[in-house]
């Protein structure tokens, strides 16, 4: 049930997480043509960097709306709503300024936690709870005097109350939690090359929530004293040592993460290889050019999470080999080609281009790893969910001229109407539906309709595969629906 529920959310997250590659894509091309001013000397590179980043830097409000979207029973437009609700309520009160106020001190003593407020994490937070509250909510009928805060207009309210028990929680676990991630970082800090693995790991680990932020603040920033990108960038440094907090990443950015989206894609089944391919495409090459790689990650992180604690693992030991042979180059961006390509030439540079021959055989490692764990484990990746259609001519010509009113009307008898029917959600080609009763179900009557297959999932759950107009008649039953 959990491992469902998380699926869910992965699911869910796949809307916003197809506009990321695009993004990062534009910022790669801009800091390529201003690798020095990051458009400071340039006003297309500046421009480049900006559309991109507006969308890059806000994937935690995109989350927060995509999760409460698509968890919502219905995937209704008040669901998204509630979820930015529910994200601007948690981000302003514990802002900076805010718990300032709060805590009647001056801004610059607030804990720095809450400057790290806005992460992924408190985003898909806030799009669980306002789906919760939406499935709660949409349906209860207030008394006449509030009737028009009844059903669906009420889901915003109650999410907003619902945050403010959230935020509540949060002021005192938030700080306790950067904090202790902190202090973590500085214990692993003198480990040298294990302590880098070490590092590496819990950097991705850590990348779904967001805190990984509090980890690197300690390796690449001066918090501990380490301040590793600075001292790179500036030469101040010890050659073969500074840097390698950083090295790693650039054999799993390059060629590791874009190998596990080859496997990704080979494995799809073969009805959704080309929409799997045109995401994963994207999302390999922003991760090879660019170094960014949630795009990538967070297509498969959380419908197969063994796969992304592998890749965290991975990712661990990339830095602990580079780190022990002394390979080192750094970024200001993130570990893509673009950086690559700018600090091999600088002076604490060491043996730069035994990275890429390092890359080569991590590629193939992600590649074997992958493949042999998708498919051995049938874990479900993108091409390979539970609602992926089967190759049949239904999801080619779908429903061709029947009418979908009609179609609908019959689906919807053979499922036991009002009575019998709980829930009518749909995915790219299925209708997915909740019954009482699977006996009081007459699949006989719902297949000659013409629709290509009928698939009992569990004990009130049933699938009707549609096509890819299924958004059709899905729309056509919910107008049917009198619950």
């Amino acid at each position: 049930m959990v491992m469902k529920y998380i699926q869910n959310i992965g699911r869910s997250l796949m809307l916003p997480v197809s506009v990321l590659p695009a993004a990062a894509i534009l910022m790669g091309i801009g800091y390529w043509i201003d690798p020095s001013g990051w458009g400071a000397d340039s006003s297309v590179a500046a421009f480049l960097i900006k559309a991109g980043g507006s969308i890059i830097d806000n994937m935690s409000i995109l989350f927060a709306v995509g999760v409460a979207l698509g968890m919502s029973k219905d995937r209704d437009g008040s669901a998204a709503l509630s979820g930015l609700v529910a994200f601007l309520v948690v981000t302003t009160l514990l802002s900076t300024g805010t718990v300032a106020l709060l805590q009647g001190i001056e801004a610059d003593a607030v804990n720095a936690a809450f400057g790290k407020i806005n992460n992924q994490f408190v985003g898909i937070l806030s799009g669980i709870i306002a789906s919760i509250m939406y499935n709660r909510f949409s349906h209860v009928k207030l008394p006449d005097a509030l009737a028009f805060f009844s059903g669906k207009r009420l889901v915003p309210i109650m999410t907003a109350v619902s945050m403010l028990a959230v935020s509540g929680i949060l002021f005192f676990a938030w700080p306790v939690i950067y904090t202790g991630l902190v202090s973590f970082g500085e214990a692993i800090s003198g480990l040298g090359a294990a302590g880098a693995g070490i590092y590496g790991f819990f950097n991705r680990l850590l990348i779904p929530t967001g805190l990984h932020h509090a980890l690197n603040s300690v390796f690449w920033f001066d918090v501990a004293g380490i301040n590793d990108i600075a001292n790179f960038w500036s030469g101040t440094g010890e050659k073969g040592v500074t840097g390698m907090y950083q090295a790693g990443f650039f054999p799993v950015m390059m060629f590791g993460l874009p190998a596990a989206a080859l496997a990704m894609y080979h494995t799809a089944k073969t009805s959704r290889k080309k929409t799997a391919a045109s995401l994963l495409l994207a999302a390999g090459v922003a991760s090879f050019f660019t170094g960014v790689t949630e795009p990538l990650e967070f297509s498969f992180m959380f419908l197969a999470p063994v796969l992304y604690v592998v890749h965290a693992a991975l990712t661990g030991l990339s830095l602990f080999v580079a780190a022990t042979f002394q390979w080192t180059a750094g970024f200001g961006f993130s570990a893509g080609f673009v950086d690559f390509v700018l600090s091999s030439r600088l002076p604490l540079a060491n043996a730069p281009f035994m990275l890429i021959v390092q890359g080569l055989v991590v590629a193939v490692v992600y590649y074997v790893i992958f493949r042999f764990l998708i498919t051995k484990m049938n874990l479900k990746t993108p091409g390979r969910e539970d609602d992926a259609p089967e190759q049949t001519d239904a999801d080619t010509t779908t429903a061709g001229n029947s009418d979908f009113a009609t179609m609908a009307k019959e689906i919807y008898a053979g499922l036991g109407g009002d009575a019998n029917v709980t829930s009518v959600d749909n995915c790219i080609t299925r209708l997915r539906l909740e019954v009482k009763d699977m006996d009081a179900v007459d699949q006989q009557r719902i297949k000659n309709t013409g629709v290509a297959g009928i698939n009992v999932v569990g004990k009130n759950s049933i699938q009707v595969i549609v096509g890819t107009n299924v958004q059709f008649v899905a729309d056509e039953i919910k107008k049917i629906r009198r619950v």
